[in-house]
């Protein structure tokens, strides 16, 4: 038997001002919490990137590498989604930032140290995709017990929004900081910031949390999240549809790498500023986003296909100059999606699932991220890197086009049902 929608909460969505959230000093600490851990994931995931490609010379190697960091996320991720439900998300959160600071510290002096091999690399990227499975999905839910229901909607869309512009921010800050003193000096910055944040997270009053019932103990905890989301066609779209978004579209270690390393010629000056302009972008998308949320699942299609579309005119652009400012377009449409579809997966999903369900929808995402880079790097070395960006922006489109086709057949069913 299906249990019942959670229509309230998504009802109400748009009647708590954004910013009402803000006025609980332990959620404005999780804002904190959220932008400096997503800004420091991604500025190690762009480090370990370049050092790859520093190491090889290869594109390849980096599809590799972003692989390596996001496939343990398809393996780990309904397990973690269960650890989510069941136990206490501060402590959760306490460990994760844990270990990545010890993985960002060992990175930042085995570097230093001028000693360090790809497959040293490879492994770090392993568990930090790992850590990442178990990290993402408890920031995400935590915000529940952070703000309770009456501020949810409004806490949702801002937490999506900060983790998705620190995941624009921090390759932003690691391009510059590579640019200026090298991949151990973006490592050691991310080691602070996980310090910070592990401040921040001991800093949270665990007597102002809303903590409700813990989830059922018991066989079949896993398969719960799959069963409910395959119950629902229209957030099995939207999960769908970020995969695939994922796979064709979230590919800018690589791409933006090899345009600067390849096409433009401007080495790592030029692949700081390139991961800035789309940074810049993804704070307009991020600023839009939740004004856009009372249109739905139209909007995220919509951005769906515009993201697509940005990324194909980009490799096009004839000059450096043009190309940079489509990467503020990219980088809007791509915060714009991200933002929308994160909110609604959360507002639609049951709390007491909602940790199952983020864990089927993230390692969907970043999994398909993974095999991205892999296609990435493929289709550049192959067809080159201008082609290989318009195949994937292509795909990203068609990918709009059919999940768009698919929830409007869905709802001709349902209206023909009533």
């Amino acid at each position: 038997m299906t249990s019942p929608r959670p229509k309230s909460t998504a009802a109400n969505a748009s009647s708590v001002p954004w910013h009402r959230p803000l006025r609980q000093r332990n959620y404005r600490l999780f804002v904190g919490i959220q932008f400096a851990g997503s800004t420091g994931v991604w500025m190690q995931r762009l480090a370990q990137d370049w050092l790859v490609l520093q190491l090889t010379g290869s594109p390849a190697a980096v599809g590799i590498a972003v692989a390596l960091q996001f496939l343990p996320m398809l393996v780990v991720g309904p397990l973690s989604g269960v650890l989510v439900d069941l136990f206490p998300k501060r402590r959760i959160l306490l460990v994760c930032q844990t270990i990545t600071a010890i993985l960002a510290t060992s990175l930042a002096l085995w570097n230093a140290s001028g000693t360090i091999v790809v497959g040293v690399v490879y492994g770090c990227c392993i568990l930090l995709g790992i850590t990442s499975a178990v990290d993402g999905p408890a920031r995400q839910v935590f915000v529940n017990e952070v703000v309770g229901d009456g501020n949810l909607p409004a806490a949702i869309g801002l937490n999506s929004a900060m983790a998705q512009l620190g995941a624009m921010a921090g390759p932003a800050l690691g391009g510059l900081v590579i640019a200026q003193a090298g991949s151990a000096a973006a490592f050691a910055a991310n080691a602070l910031l996980c310090v910070l944040v592990i401040v921040m997270i001991s800093a949270i009053r665990p007597a102002e949390l809303h903590i409700g019932e813990p989830a059922r103990r018991g066989r079949g905890q896993i398969l719960a999240g799959f069963r409910y989301v395959r119950e629902r066609p229209k957030l099995l779209l939207i999960i769908l549809l970020a995969g695939l978004l994922g796979a064709f579209g979230m590919n800018g270690p690589v791409v933006l790498a090899a345009f600067a390393d390849r096409v433009w010629h401007s080495g790592a000056a030029g692949f700081g500023l390139f991961n800035t302009l789309s940074a810049l972008g993804a704070l307009g998308g991020a600023l839009v986003a939740p004004r856009l949320q009372r249109l739905g699942r139209k909007a995220i299609v919509a951005s769906a296909g515009l993201f697509g579309l940005s990324q194909l005119v980009a490799a096009l652009m004839p000059t450096q100059e043009f190309f940079m400012i489509l990467l503020v377009l990219v980088g809007f449409m791509t915060l714009l999606f991200l933002t929308s579809a994160a909110t609604a997966v959360q507002l639609e999903a049951g709390a007491a699932v909602r940790g199952r369900v983020m864990a089927l929808y993230l390692p969907l995402l970043l999994g398909g991220h993974a095999l991205g880079g892999l296609l990435a790097g493929w289709l550049t070395q192959e067809l080159g890197v201008r082609a290989g960006l318009v195949v994937t922006g292509a795909l990203g489109m068609l990918s709009a086009a059919v999940i768009a086709g698919l929830l409007w057949l869905h709802g001709r069913r349902n209206a023909k049902s009533i």
